[in-house]
C-alpha cells in the first residue's frame, strides 16, 4: 500500500509518499516566506496553489513510482489556517477524482504523533507537541487521542515568531531566537506560567519585550526566553508522564527541532529512566510524509470520505479524531505491548 499525503496547514506546502512500515519514498516541501512580518493566510494559500503541481511531480519522481501505484490520497483537514487548508484540500480532491483514488482526511496534530510513534518504535508514547499554532501534551485512551494539557493563549512557535519580529528579526523566528540564545551569557528572570497541565506565553512575551526596552541585550533575552519557555514544556511533559505512569515521550512540531529543547527534555528524562525520541528535523516540521503515513493508517480501517464530505476544519481538535487504528493499544499505558 502506497499513500500520497498533502500538507498545507500554515506556511508549508508539502507532498509525501509513504509505503508500509512508514517507508518514506518521497517528502518534498516548499515554504512560504513573507517579505515582512508574519504569515498572511491568503498570500500563503496562493503560494501553495502555485507550488503544489510541481511538488506532486517532484514527489512522484523522487519516489520512483507511477501515479497508478498510489492507493489513496491523504490531506491535512485541520487544524490550521483556513485558506491554506483549502489550497491543499483542493489539490487532494483533484488528484482523488482524476486518479480515481480514495480520499483520506488527516488531523495535523495526530500526524505528528503517528510519525514519531512509528519511527521511535514506542508502542504508546506521550507526545509533547510544540509548533506555531499548537502546544499540547497528548496521549491515547479509549479510541481517541486526549489532550492532557495545552497552551492557554498562543502556541510556543507563534510566541517565538512574534518575539523575533519584535527583536528586529524575520519569519520564521524560532531559528533566529535559537541562534541569538547561543550567544547569550546572562539569564534574566521572566514569568514562568504553568497552570496545572497548561501553559501560557503571553506574559513571557510582554516581559521579554520589556527587558529589551530596558536595554537587556538581545542575546540574553533570547537565552532567558528559551530556558524559561522550554522548562515550562518540560514540566508539563513530565507531569503528564507521571500521571499516566508512562515511560515513553516523543516530540513533534517545528519547535521540537530546537537543540536546547531536545537537550532539556533528555536531562529531564534521564534520571527518571524515561525513553524519549525526537524525529529528524525534516519530520518535526510540517511535512507531507506524516500526512501520508497517518492517512495509510486511517485508510486501512476505512476512514475514507467522499469529496463532498471533505470540508476542511480549521479548528479541528486532536481529541475529535476517531483513531480506530489504535483500538488494540492498551489505554494510557507506557508498556511496549
Amino acid at each position: 500500500m502506497v499513500i500520497l499525503g498533502i500538507e498545507s496547514t500554515a506556511h508549508t506546502a508539502s507532498v509525501g509518499i509513504v509505503g508500509p512500515g512508514a517507508r518514506i519514498l518521497a517528502n518534498v516541501t516548499d515554504m512560504y516566506r513573507p517579505p515582512k512580518g508574519g504569515i498572511h493566510p491568503r498570500e500563503a494559500a496562493n503560494h501553495h496553489a502555485e507550488v503544489f503541481p510541481d511538488l506532486v511531480e517532484r514527489a512522484l519522481v523522487q519516489s520512483g513510482i507511477d501515479a497508478n501505484e498510489i492507493e489513496a490520497i491523504a490531506f491535512s483537514q485541520g487544524p490550521g489556517l483556513g485558506p491554506c487548508l483549502r489550497s491543499g484540500a483542493t489539490v487532494a480532491r483533484t488528484l482523488s477524482l482524476s486518479w480515481e483514488r480514495p480520499l483520506v482526511p488527516v488531523n495535523h496534530c495526530v500526524a505528528h504523533l503517528e510519525i514519531a510513534r512509528v519511527l521511535s518504535g514506542f508502542w504508546n508514547p506521550v507526545l509533547l507537541y510544540a509548533s506555531g499554532g499548537n502546544t499540547q501534551v497528548v496521549a491515547f485512551a479509549n479510541g481517541r487521542y486526549r489532550i492532557l494539557g495545552e497552551t492557554l493563549d498562543m502556541g510556543v512557535g507563534n510566541f517565538l515568531d512574534k518575539l523575533a519580529l519584535a527583536m528586529g528579526g524575520t519569519f520564521p523566528g524560532g531559528p533566529l531566537i535559537e541562534q541569538w540564545a547561543r550567544q547569550g551569557t546572562t539569564v534574566h528572570p521572566l514569568p514562568y506560567s504553568v497552570h496545572g497541565m497548561d501553559v501560557s506565553f503571553s506574559g513571557l512575551f510582554t516581559a521579554a519585550r520589556a527587558a529589551l526596552a530596558r536595554g537587556v541585550p538581545r542575546e540574553d533575552v533570547a537565552l532567558s526566553v528559551e530556558l524559561t519557555a522550554y522548562a515550562m514544556l518540560c514540566e508539563i511533559a513530565e507531569r503528564g508522564l507521571a500521571h499516566l505512569g508512562s515511560r515513553e515521550l516523543v516530540l513533534g512540531g517545528g519547535v521540537a527541532c530546537n537543540r536546547r529543547l531536545r537537550e532539556m527534555i533528555e536531562r529531564m528524562a534521564a534520571p527518571r529512566n524515561l525513553r524519549t525520541y525526537a524525529p529528524p528535523p525534516s519530520l518535526c516540521v510540517d511535512n507531507g510524509a506524516m500526512i501520508a503515513w497517518t492517512g495509510l493508517l486511517a485508510h486501512r480501517v476505512g476512514l475514507d470520505v467522499p469529496v463532498e464530505g471533505s470540508a476542511v476544519l480549521p479548528r479541528q481538535r486532536t481529541d475529535h479524531i476517531d483513531a480506530r487504528w489504535r483500538e488494540t493499544t492498551p489505554a494510557l499505558s507506557g508498556d511496549d505491548g
